[in-house]
């Protein structure tokens, strides 16, 4: 494929990254940070000052997911808009709104698809991820301390082919800005086997119903407005693997393998802050 065709699909270009774009949008991410969220984090020295690194983080608060937008603004308060970052957007986000979508990718957020995100870290750059996508972040609220990554491994074998460390990223209360009650998807489906079309003729996976502003009671996977809950994020020890390379990525058992330490460290680490701020609420 030409790099003018790349760049014709939504999300892999990796040039419409603007650092003055992203300057332009600190001060509203500021209030919120500090004002909205009250965000309290920690673990950030695990990041070396240089180099490049895969963030992988748990998906929370439905389709606003907050705690991923402060991630971004405690990223280029201390690393600046130059240090080269993308992030990796569900390709549905073009579909349904191509203005957000590019506004997005401005900010650095490029379509989690194997090839840009493949070219994201053959330039250098570090990445974050959220393999869980919309499985994780309208999981239900009694799951909110849970991770759920679907069963992807994409994340696995890029951080195995590039060589790159996997710094994971958690949070608590993110997932408390809308409650989750519950997902209707199966059934749903079967109403679209019968005829009824999915919203913008995409299939969106999950289907909830969840308590949650502007909406009240919202049915499906809506755009919500978070309640202003205060979010606690923590930056985790990097985790790095026995082996890397192409040969290994390429090797099922051990991509399983590498998948299952990777959410067996997340879950503990996630337990372990959970239990930190409820003892202190």
């Amino acid at each position: 494929m030409s790099n003018q065709q790349t760049k014709s699909i939504h999300g892999w270009s990796l040039e419409e990254r603007d650092p003055k774009f992203i300057e332009s949008f600190m001060p509203i991410w500021e209030w919120f940070y500090r004002n909205y969220f009250r965000v309290r984090t920690d673990g950030w020295e695990n990041i070396p000052p240089e180099g490049q690194v895969m963030i992988v983080g748990s998906h929370n608060g439905g389709m606003a997911t907050p705690d991923m937008i402060m991630m971004m603004y405690d990223w280029f308060r201390r690393y600046g808009t130059e240090r080269l970052a993308y992030g990796l957007m569900h390709p549905y986000a073009w579909e349904v709104s191509p203005a957000l979508g590019n506004i997005a990718q401005k900010t650095g957020a490029i379509a989690a698809h194997p090839k840009p995100a493949n070219a994201a870290l053959k330039k250098g750059a570090s990445v974050l991820v959220y393999p869980g996508g919309q499985y994780d972040m309208f999981r239900t609220y009694n799951q909110r301390y849970n991770i759920n990554f679907a069963g992807n491994k994409a994340f696995i074998k890029l951080a195995l082919r590039h060589e790159v460390p996997i710094i994971p990223a958690i949070s608590v209360g993110a997932h408390e800005t809308l409650i989750v009650l519950g997902d209707f998807y199966e059934l749903v489906k079967q109403l679209n086997d019968r005829g009824l079309p999915w919203l913008y003729q995409l299939d969106p996976g999950v289907f909830p119903i969840y308590l949650g502003l502007p909406w009240g009671l919202a049915i499906g996977p809506l755009p919500n407005i978070p309640f202003p809950v205060q979010i606690h994020t923590r930056i985790c020890k990097p985790i790095i693997f026995e082996k890397y390379g192409k040969e290994v990525a390429k090797n099922r058992d051990y991509v399983d393998a590498c998948y299952d330490l990777v959410c067996t460290k997340m879950q503990q680490e996630m337990d372990k802050l959970a239990r930190e701020v409820n003892n202190n609420s």
